[in-house]
């Protein structure tokens, strides 16, 4: 394969056969810097091990990049695309490493071991996944991926923001990888379609914004998902909830009851709602409406619908209201919209009236007060000419419980409250808390310090829904442990 020698239109030729040949591939990792967006990316090779993964601090030098780029040239001018593209993953990066060695030697590149090692795994880097990326999206420590611009990376670990050494070799290259990343899913983002929201194949949410909206060229944010989906009992190990406030939740998600799950941006709501879930029985149909698929539900039978952005004609698109109107016909039992954010939230209100029981959806609001103005909000900005009254007596006709999480001063995150619909006095809706968390105050490392409670309500209003799926006496059991260790 090396040695054979081609210009810059055979090259060309065999970019394209390459990525026409291959077929896309399961995990949606593309290549940033051979392809166009609108065709097809290689198969990527298994992720390395996190020992081999270079660290995320260290800052390479400019030089570094020239030399990458000097042997990056070489080895498209070498290789034999077309006998790459029939390799698999592994095969295909042992195969540009034997090569790029090779260059390495007739160059007369003087370098370091360590130095030609992370070298070999940039480029394959390159070739078969996202480039720069690849040591951040193999590690699963990460939440976030925040990348602004070719030189600034961003991650969040243990909740805490931290800027890493990782750059891309310039704007056209990280934009390559936005639209690498979009195409997987059939969008697209570049000048004319400047913002798109998409997301991997192991659900991780994406969003992308360009120039000339972005100044200082792309921003790329990835939401990461843990590999191991996070379990309710999980959640009670880290703190986020005590185990009665977590039987609580394993009895409303059961029960039928119609959530709201509320919270600030990265409080763990999806999260949330992905737990709950697993609480659903079986033998139920549930449908998702989202806008970039990340739900990760475990039971066998559920519709996962997604949202279409319009075309380049501007036609076409398929919005969160359509896909909840929709899904009304298509026979569903739960209803679960990943966030709700505009005028489908009078929808999904109905449909949590009219039958379909134990619905459920996200919003952003700091407390469930606000959670209920917000519903109000969006209704009426939804252009229905309705009564404030009349809109309150829905809202609290169809939503059972307001479940809150919220991301603390230290990174850490907690289910603040559990609260429940009562009813209406005048014009007001009546909440009351099941569940709370009491901030207490920090210690000397600067954690946060609270507690869970009940606030001793013997009787909640979904205690019938509980005994009708007979699931009082734990409800009752869980609510009086968590009284009785306030009282402690």
């Amino acid at each position: 394969m090396f040695g054979k020698r081609s210009g810059p239109e055979d090259n060309a030729r065999k970019l394209a056969s390459l990525t026409e040949v291959m077929p896309p591939p399961s995990n949606a990792r593309a290549s940033a810097e051979i392809a166009s967006p609108k065709i097809a990316s290689p198969p990527l090779a298994p992720p390395r091990p996190a020992a081999q993964t270079p660290s995320i601090d260290a800052r390479r030098s400019d030089t570094y990049y020239q030399v990458k780029a000097t042997i990056f040239g070489a080895l498209i001018e070498a290789i034999d695309l077309a006998q790459l593209a029939k390799l698999d993953g592994e095969s295909a990066r042992e195969e540009i490493r034997d090569i790029v060695n090779e260059i390495i030697a007739i160059k007369n590149i003087v370098m370091s071991i360590a130095e030609q090692e992370e070298l070999l795994d940039d480029i394959c880097n390159d070739v078969l996944g996202y480039g720069p990326l690849e040591p951040l999206l193999s590690r699963d420590d990460i939440a976030d991926i925040m990348v602004n611009g070719a030189g600034t990376v961003f991650i969040e670990v243990a909740g805490k923001i931290q800027r890493t050494g990782i750059r891309f070799r310039d704007n056209q290259q990280l934009l390559n990888i936005c639209q690498r990343i979009v195409s997987q899913v059939g969008r697209r983002v570049d000048e004319s379609s400047p913002i798109c929201d998409a997301r991997l194949a192991d659900g991780s949410r994406v969003n992308a914004i360009v120039p000339p909206l972005a100044i200082d060229g792309p921003a790329l944010t990835i939401r990461k998902f843990k590999k191991d989906k996070l379990t309710l009992d999980q959640l009670v190990r880290f703190g986020a909830i005590t185990p009665e406030g977590g039987t609580i939740l394993q009895i409303i998600g059961r029960c039928r009851a119609n959530v709201l799950i509320s919270g600030g941006t990265g409080s763990g709501k999806t999260t949330l709602l992905n737990c709950i879930t697993n609480y659903i029985d079986h033998d139920e149909r549930i449908i998702t409406c989202e806008d970039a698929a990340e739900l990760q539900l475990q039971q066998p039978h559920v519709v996962r619908l997604e949202t279409r952005p319009p075309n380049i004609e501007g036609e076409g698109q398929i919005t969160m209201r359509d896909l909840v109107r929709n899904c009304l016909r298509m026979r569903p039992e739960r209803i679960i919209v990943g966030e709700v954010r505009g005028p489908e939230a009078f929808d999904l209100l109905q449909a949590m009236n009219t039958g379909h029981d134990g619905s459920m959806g996200t919003l952003h609001a700091n407390n469930p007060r606000e959670a209920l103005s917000r519903c109000e909000s969006m209704i009426t900005m939804g252009g229905f000419a309705l009564p404030s009254r009349t809109i309150r007596e829905m809202i609290c006709a169809s939503i059972d419980i307001i479940i809150q999480a919220a991301r603390l001063r230290d990174g850490s995150r907690r289910i603040t409250h559990i609260t429940e619909l009562m009813g209406m006095e005048g014009d007001t809706i009546i909440t009351q808390d099941i569940f709370v968390y009491d901030l207490l105050g920090e210690d000397a490392n600067g954690n946060v310090i609270g507690r869970h409670r009940s606030t001793g309500i013997g009787r909640p209003r979904f205690w019938e829904r509980a005994r009708y799926y007979g699931e009082e006496k734990r409800l009752a059991a869980a609510l009086d442990a968590a009284e009785v260790k306030v009282e402690i």
